[in-house]
């Protein structure tokens, strides 16, 4: 080996400390093109839900992919953790669906709300606060929102993939399923679904891609004409959506509870994802504290603020980063060897226009069902803890709004266990929050 190379693994090592961790730079980029793969869905997924929202698709899909490339690049060189950053699945199905699509609002004014989340997040972080909102929130109630949350992404997949539609009589009913793009659907949900239960990495990107080529096997879908409409060196453009964030319209639209959202979701995510992975990747110390735990929070953070600058939706620490840990993970060369393949995913962009909504509805449900696994950690058996978690959790898909969901649960939850004598169990900042939903719904009916 020349010296050249042992100079360069030397800068590895001291950057990413490679060898405390008890890791080396083959089993890093190993690790980083296993979650590349666990995570790519995101691609195809993401913008398509944005363009719902009525953002560009080709801006969608720019920014997804410069988001997810510059987070999680600083995710790796800043806090040093194996760990992938992308626009967050719910996130995305709240901006589109509910702050654009329920609401009405332009989504430029929907990219304020975000930006705003990204501060007020960020003020949490470097404060402090944080521990405080965090603590202030019931372990049932962080489990009901997961549910519910997935309940809601998998009815807009279902939605999406034709399987479920509108029904004057009973609200949704069963679609048509011996048509092609529901039947297409209902193959790719099994198919990806039968890929998870045996463990396949990149499991929902197979799904994608193999829904895909059915579809186009049977007319379904476009198949590609030529190799320009697979490989391009003329990049998507972000142009549309890059700086058409309206922070004056969200201010003055007074957009509280929807800023609240974005932040409370995001931070709990963030949290939940972080206290798993970081465990899992060895990066706990003997006292539980998670190491630069404020760096990778101030990434996110500041990850949103630049996403809506971008024109995207809130970012989040993706879960599917235990499978790159899984492989050896354990430090940022891994994120960084993820953010590099997320650049490279540019040239390929042509391909996510070929893909179908029939081939990225089934990843909506099957993410949906992934969430659901929270459910077990609902206390059912004392009703002052259960009714307020089935609230949330009813309210989320039925009202087609994460922000319901929240308010139901929270305010619930605190009148319920003062009533019945237990207001000793809700905190102050419970009760703050509470009231700011109750003010919230007043302003809405006055």
């Amino acid at each position: 080996m020349s010296s050249r190379q042992n100079n360069e693994k030397s800068i590895v090592n001291r950057l990413f400390k490679l060898k405390q961790k008890d890791t080396n730079v083959k089993t890093e980029l190993l690790a980083g093109v296993t979650t590349f793969m666990a995570l790519a869905y995101i691609i195809f997924v993401n913008p398509n839900i944005l363009a719902d929202g009525g953002i560009p698709k080709e801006a969608a899909i720019a920014s997804t992919i410069w988001i997810a490339a510059l987070s999680t690049a600083v995710m790796g060189l800043w806090a040093n953790f194996p760990i992938a950053v992308a626009p967050g699945m719910g996130l995305n199905a709240f901006f589109a669906y509910y702050v654009v699509g329920v609401l009405q609002l332009p989504w430029q004014v929907a990219l304020g709300a975000v930006f705003f989340s990204g501060i007020l997040f960020l003020v949490l972080t470097l404060g402090g606060i944080r521990q405080a909102i965090i603590r202030a929130v019931p372990m049932n109630l962080r489990s009901a929102i997961s549910v519910g949350i997935g309940l809601f992404i998998a009815f807009v997949g279902l939605k999406d993939a034709g399987i479920i539609i509108a029904n004057k009589g009973t609200l949704v009913s069963l679609g048509n399923l011996a048509a092609k793009e529901p039947l297409l659907a209902c193959f790719g949900l099994i198919f990806t679904a039968v890929l998870i239960a045996r463990k396949v990495k990149g499991s929902i990107l197979i799904g994608i891609i193999g829904t895909t080529v059915l579809g186009m096997v049977v007319g379904a879908a476009p198949a590609p004409k030529g190799i320009g409409d697979i490989i391009s060196f003329n990049l998507p453009s972000l142009t549309p959506s890059f700086l058409q964030l309206d922070i004056i319209g969200a201010w003055n639209y007074g957009i509280v509870s929807i800023i609240f959202t974005f932040t409370i979701v995001e931070l709990f995510d963030n949290m939940g994802s972080l206290i798993g992975l970081t465990k899992k990747a060895q990066l706990v110390n003997e006292k539980g504290e998670i190491e630069n735990l404020n760096k990778s929070l101030a990434t996110d953070a500041i990850g949103t603020m630049v996403s809506a600058v971008l024109g995207n939706s809130s970012v989040v620490s993706y879960i599917e980063s235990a499978v790159g840990i899984a492989e050896g993970g354990r430090t940022g060369l891994t994120a960084l060897t993820v953010a590099a393949l997320f650049v490279v995913a540019l040239l390929f962009t042509p391909l996510i226009g070929l893909v179908p909504g029939f081939a990225t509805a089934p990843p909506l449900i099957l993410v949906g069902a992934i969430m659901m696994a929270e459910i077990s950690n609902v206390r059912f058996d004392d009703f002052t803890e259960g009714f307020p978690a089935f609230m949330t959790i009813l309210m989320m898909p039925l009202t087609s709004s994460i922000a319901n969901g929240f308010a139901f649960g929270f305010v619930s939850y605190a009148f319920i266990k003062g009533l019945a004598g237990r207001y000793k169990e809700v905190s102050r900042v419970m009760w703050v929050i509470s009231l700011a939903f109750l003010i919230n719904f007043y302003m809405r009916l006055a």
